[in-house]
């Protein structure tokens, strides 16, 4: 089994908002003897109105926000480079600092988060570690490893720092019109290799005093940790299940994904269903379509007999090609025929529409090519 990952994410002199729930603050503050509604208060300026700095809080003394700003950290994050699609996908690279730390490079402490609009749904991809420790073989954020995983405080502001990307863009629009009602992991990193940070993140995205997400409006996308996930469905949250399974068998998913060798696809599967069993949440089974790897009728017709083992759903991903990877975009009637396999045997499978094609879209690559621009200067 492999180990959380052993990057342990930086602990900062002072401590981060993002990072705590609300009762964890409401007990800072009343080791400050300050009154019980003051947490509220604070909650409702960062989480309701989106001020994150204490000088503008105004209905707090002049004491008390100068107090706020030395003991906690709010927006920690600069926004390095920021694109939208004409398909009005925003993608943000962030960066936190070195942590005092000159050996590391830029690309150490920058991870990615996408807003992807679909109708009213407003939906934030957020990334939980730095790089990823899976190498998937078809995916920039792998390439070079995992450098660390990102605190709860980090993933959560990558929400926030979207929300404020929402604001600036439509300023006409209302909040509630205008902010990420979805969450999906299936930025960088493997979430269930830093399971704690990421458990409190949900716990503070979910909570109805702080980002209010619905639990079933979050999706944990995994390449298969079989005892976290079963750890996942013994949290009492009714939150998303998905699967990274990307090849219907052992030999070419361990050639695609080398942490596949860790368990086997019997091993993940039984999770999913103990999974299904504990939360009553159908699984997702995600599957990128590799031009003549993975895409072929046999792969369907393979996959079509792993559906039938589970309460599952497939969506079908259309890969979005790397610079220097030698894996392509399937072709549109193998797409077709993969799709029709699959439901004429009895599986719900979809085609997920591709977004931010005309921008780094591919999971990692902004963050890779931001690396290569460091390292020319």
């Amino acid at each position: 089994m492999p180990p959380e990952t052993e990057h342990p994410a930086e602990v900062s002199a002072t401590e981060s908002f993002y990072g705590l729930l609300p009762a964890d603050f409401d007990n800072r503050c009343k080791a400050l003897d300050w009154p019980r509604f003051r947490g509220r208060q604070v909650r409702e300026w960062v989480y309701g109105k989106q001020v994150s700095h204490p000088a503008q809080m105004t209905n707090l003394s002049a004491h008390d926000r100068g107090v706020l700003q030395a003991r906690f950290v709010f927006e920690n994050a600069t926004i390095l480079k920021q694109q939208q699609s004409e398909d009005g996908t925003l993608k943000l690279l962030l960066a936190w600092d070195k942590d005092g730390d000159p050996a590391k490079t830029v690309s150490d402490i920058q991870a990615e988060t996408v807003m992807i609009p679909d109708a009213d749904r407003r939906t934030a991809c957020v990334s939980s570690q730095v790089g990823c420790p899976v190498g998937c073989r078809f995916c920039a954020s792998g390439i070079g490893g995992v450098k660390r995983n990102l605190t709860a405080a980090q993933i959560v502001e990558q929400v926030i720092a979207l929300n404020s990307a929402l604001a600036a863009i439509n300023p006409a629009l209302p909040a509630r019109d205008n902010r990420i009602n979805h969450i999906v992991f299936m930025g960088m990193g493997e979430p269930l290799a830093n399971y704690a940070n990421l458990m409190q993140a949900i716990r503070i995205l979910h909570d109805p005093e702080c980002l209010n997400i619905g639990a079933r409006k979050i999706t944990v996308s995994t390449v298969g940790v079989p005892p976290k996930m079963r750890e996942l469905a013994n949290e009492d949250l009714p939150i998303n299940l998905a699967i990274s399974l990307h090849a219907p068998d052992e030999a070419l998913r361990r050639k695609l994904i080398p942490w596949a060798e860790h368990f086997s696809i019997d091993e993940i599967l039984s999770a999913a269903r103990y999974y299904f069993d504990q939360t009553g949440r159908e699984i997702t089974l995600e599957y990128i379509l590799l031009a003549g790897v993975n895409d072929q009728a046999e792969h369907a017709r393979q996959l079509a007999k792993l559906c039938r083992t589970l309460r599952a759903n497939v969506n079908l991903i259309r890969y979005n090609e790397v610079d220097g990877l030698p894996f392509g975009r399937p072709k549109a009637d193998d797409v077709v025929t993969f799709q029709e396999i699959l439901r004429n045997n009895g599986v719900n499978a979809h085609v997920r529409k591709s977004r931010g094609r005309d921008i780094d879209a591919a999971c990692g690559q902004l963050r890779r090519k931001a690396g290569a621009e460091e390292l020319v200067k």
